[in-house]
Order: structure tokens, then sequence, then C-alpha cells
């Protein structure tokens, strides 16, 4: 069987996210039949079927579903491929660190002030991002490394160094009852009959059940927060966002969040072994954070770089 081609996976991804062959056209700058044709080759090549197509409209097989997985996988390789080989021509170019909007904010900061402070240290491009992205922009080479935080992001794949454990906090508006507490358990933040927690979209993209108000940025939640309208818990630190009619409130029994910094492994780059470096030597020179131990080890990876 032939390899298969990037334009395919184009096109199947389009029709895959889209459940819809006109839609997918348009998205893609082509006309709707040439598409439809390029997708049954694909699947007569394949010896599967990928779609269930009917009056009601497009779904994916079990076969479609796995080939959605891996082309997303193999089409952000090839476009990491290709940025990281460009940037790797310009010796003067930035590192970009990736970085949830609003999370981490002390730690970045002290991070980009030990950076700026080193002679010879590469200059640094800080990108923010929404809950979730800094997997999709380290796998398609739009960052180099990225903070990201354990359990909640998808850190599959990375090469990742653990930099501060930290409790959780549930952001709540000034005015609700709960705001006035010195802390809460979950049980006190989850069904609160005015006041549901938002839902975030999972890795898929799809969200979880329940009666809170469907979220995908940042400034979205907090001003549904101070509307009153939604709570949610998340890492201490990340309260930077914080606004004046929000209150933040410890969540003594929720899960320790560890902060990482992440990085793919096929990474040679002695400016990103730097950076790691750097990092870890504002962890192990931090105190003690009363959320939990800190992390002492350094991967046998970084050393073998410096």
């Amino acid at each position: 069987m032939e390899d298969l081609e990037t334009r395919e996976l184009r096109y199947f991804v389009a029709v895959a996210e889209e459940l819809h062959f006109g839609r997918a056209a348009v998205r893609l700058g082509i006309a709707q039949p040439p598409l439809s044709r390029a997708i049954g080759r694909l699947e007569r090549r394949l010896g599967v079927r990928l779609l269930d197509r009917n009056r009601r409209g497009v779904a994916l097989t079990d076969a479609g579903r796995v080939l959605l997985r891996e082309a997303r996988a193999a089409l952000d390789a090839v476009a990491a491929a290709a940025r990281r080989t460009r940037r790797a021509g310009d010796p003067k170019r930035p590192l970009v660190l990736a970085s949830k909007a609003g999370a981490s904010h002390e730690l970045l900061q002290r991070l980009l002030d030990a950076l700026a402070s080193e002679p010879g240290a590469a200059p640094v491009e800080v990108l923010l991002c929404e809950v979730g992205e800094q997997a999709r922009l380290l796998r398609d080479g739009r960052a180099d490394v990225a903070l990201m935080h354990r359990p909640f992001d998808d850190l599959a794949g990375f090469d990742t160094e653990d930099l501060c454990v930290e409790g959780q906090v549930a952001i709540l508006p000034a005015g609700h009852p709960l705001a006035s507490r010195d802390q809460l358990t979950l049980a006190d933040v989850r069904d609160v009959p005015d006041l549901p927690i938002a839902r975030w979209p999972r890795l898929d993209g799809s969200y979880p059940d329940g009666p809170g108000p469907e979220v995908h940025t940042q400034s979205q939640l907090a001003q549904l927060v101070a509307l009153g309208r939604t709570l949610l818990v998340i890492p201490a630190s990340s309260r930077a966002w914080q606004w004046p009619e929000h209150v933040a409130v410890p969540v003594v029994d929720a899960p320790n969040v560890t902060t990482v910094i992440a990085w793919p492994p096929s990474s040679h780059s002695p400016a990103v072994a730097s950076l790691v470096r750097s990092a870890a030597r504002l962890r192990d020179t931090a105190p003690p954070s009363p959320a939990g131990p800190r992390t002492t080890r350094l991967r046998t990876a970084i050393a073998q770089k410096d």
C-alpha cells in the first residue's frame, strides 16, 4: 500500500471535525465533489470504512476515530518539522515558552528574571494560551517549552521536570455566602444549586456533563464568576487573574497540582536545555511549598546537554 499523503490526511481531518462534507470543503477551499472522491479513494486504499454517511449527516466509524487521532498527530509532526527547521536556521530567534494565561505567574516572572540576568542566555518569547493548548503548541512546533500542570494537562510524550507543588482554591463571586468561609471542601463546592462549577473542554474537545456553563477562555470564565453564574477550582497560583469581584478560598481536600516544565523529547537545542536548567535551579533554591514536597531530581538528559 502506498504511503498516506498529508493532503489526504488534511482532507479527512476536515471532514471528521466538521462531520459535513460541504462545510469541510469550504474550510479547505475546494469543491465538495473532489473532496468526496478523495475520501472514497482513501477508504478503498485502507480497506476500511472511515465514515458512515446517511441522510442525517456524517459519523465517524471506529476506524475513522483511530485515523483522526493518528492523522492529527502526523500533521502536527509535519508542521513541527517545518517550523523547527526554519527556526534552526535563525540563530538569533527567541525561544518560545508557552504558558496558560494567568497560571504560574510568579514562577514565570522569576524564570524570566533569572534568564535575563544570565550572560548569553537566549531571548524568550512568552506565548500565552488558553487551558489545555500547551500540548498542541509543543507538538506542532509553535513552542519550544511550556509550563504545564499535572494532572490536568496532556503530558504524554514529553520530557518534563517538576517545578513546584501547590494546593487549589475556589474562585467565587465576592457576594456569595461561601466566599466568607476560611476554607472549603470539594463537597462544599459541588452541586451548589445557585453556583454550578464551570465546565472546561476535555482533551477531545467535548464537555463533561453537568449544569455549569461551558467555558473555553479565561476572560469568559472571569466574567461569569463576577456575574455570580459559576465558580471554579484552580491551582492557587492561577489566581493571578482574579478580579476585584472574586474571592479565592482554599479547598483543603482538592488534589495537589504539580507545575512542570515540558519539552519535546526530540529537542537537542542547547538553549532549551539551558532554560530547563534555569527553571530547575529556581525550584531547588525556593523554600519548600506548604502544599507538598519539592522535587530535587534533574533529568540525565538535561545534564548531558550541558
